[in-house]
C-alpha cells in the first residue's frame, strides 16, 4: 500500500529563507561578475572541458539566426542529443532530438521536421527561454540514465543536487519525475525530491509539496533506504566542481550516466529552497551545526 506523511516542518528559525540566502550566501559568498558561469550554460561547459571535470561531451553552439542551418549541418550525424538554451532556466526550451529506425528525428514521442527544429533554434537564440536578451543554442551528448533510476521511475532523467559552501557540501537530494511531471524533474513541475542520508548515501522519503511518500506514487517502486551508486565519487565530482568555479556558494546538478557513472549537468548561483522541506532540515540549522561556519548565518 502507498504510505505518505504530511510534511513535518522543521523550526522556523533552522529554516533559510530567500533574503537571508541572498544577503547572507548568494551576495557574501558569490562575486555577481561571476554569475554569468553558472547562469550560461555554454560558459559552464567551457570549464569544466577545460578542467577535465566530467560532464556531457558538447556537440555545437548556434549564436545567432544566421548560423542556424550550418550549426545543423555540423551536428545532424548524432542519432541523439539535447538541445538546451545557454541562458534558460527551470527545464524551458530542452528538447531530447532522437532518429527513428525511419531516420526521422523523434522528439516528446512524435515526429519533428527539421522546420520546426529550426524554428525551435531560432526562438532560444531569441531569448524566449532565457533569463533576458538574446541567447546561444547549446547541443551535447543525451545522458542515458543509470539502470538506478529506472528503479524508481522509468522515464526522464533524474538528477542530484548538492549544495555546497566555500567547497563543503552541505545538503543533497535526488529530483525524479513523476506522471504529474511529464518526465521533468523539477519540483516546480511537479517533480519529486528525495532526501539523502549523505553519511551513508542512502535515500530517505520523497516528497511531493506537503506529502511525504516511502513509495513513488506512480510506480510503487520503494525510495526510502536505497543505496545510491558511485555516492562517493559523485560528492567529490560535486567538490572538485566547486573549486572548478570561482563560486563560493552554489548548487551543484549531478546526473549518473549509465556508462559514464556521475557527470555534471549545471550548477547554479542561487539554487532553491525547496531542498528544505525535502530534506526536512532547515539549510541555517545545517550551516550553523558546522564548526567551520559558527558565524556565517546569526
Amino acid at each position: 500500500m502507498l504510505r505518505f506523511f504530511k510534511n513535518r516542518k522543521a523550526p522556523q528559525s533552522r529554516i533559510l529563507g530567500i533574503n537571508q540566502r541572498n544577503a547572507e550566501l548568494v551576495y557574501k559568498f558569490n562575486q555577481r561578475k561571476d554569475y554569468k558561469l553558472a547562469d550560461d550554460k555554454v560558459l559552464t561547459k567551457t570549464i569544466l572541458h577545460k578542467n577535465d571535470i566530467a560532464c556531457a561531451e558538447t556537440y555545437g553552439v548556434i549564436e545567432k539566426i544566421g548560423g542556424i542551418a550550418a550549426g545543423w549541418e555540423a551536428v545532424k550525424h548524432h542519432s541523439v542529443m539535447a538541445i538546451k538554451p545557454a541562458n534558460g532556466s527551470g527545464g524551458g526550451g530542452i528538447k531530447i532530438l532522437r532518429k527513428n529506425e525511419f531516420g526521422q528525428w523523434m522528439s516528446s514521442g512524435r515526429v519533428i521536421s527539421i522546420e520546426e527544429i529550426y524554428k525551435h533554434f531560432a526562438d532560444i537564440i531569441m531569448g524566449i527561454y532565457s533569463l533576458g536578451g538574446k541567447d546561444r543554442v547549446l547541443i551535447e551528448r543525451c545522458i542515458e540514465p543509470h539502470p538506478f533510476f529506472h528503479e524508481i521511475y522509468p522515464a526522464g532523467v533524474p538528477d542530484f543536487r548538492v549544495i555546497l559552501l566555500n567547497d563543503i557540501p552541505i545538503l543533497s537530494m535526488l529530483r525524479v519525475p513523476t506522471d504529474q511531471s511529464d518526465g521533468k524533474a523539477n519540483l516546480h513541475q511537479g517533480g519529486m525530491g528525495i532526501g539523502i542520508d549523505m553519511d551513508n548515501g542512502c535515500l530517505a522519503q520523497g516528497c511531493i509539496g506537503s506529502d511525504f511518500y516511502d513509495l513513488h506514487p506512480d510506480t510503487g517502486s520503494q525510495i526510502t533506504g536505497k543505496k545510491i551508486p558511485y555516492w562517493e565519487e559523485l560528492l567529490q565530482l560535486s567538490i572538485d566542481t566547486s573549486k572548478a568555479f570561482p563560486l563560493n556558494y552554489l548548487g551543484i546538478d549531478i546526473v549518473l550516466d549509465k556508462h559514464e557513472g556521475p557527470m555534471i549537468m549545471e550548477i547554479n548561483v542561487r539554487p532553491g529552497l525547496g531542498i528544505q522541506s525535502v530534506n526536512k532540515t532547515g539549510i541555517k540549522e545545517v550551516i550553523q551545526s558546522m564548526p567551520e561556519f559558527q558565524h556565517v548565518l546569526q
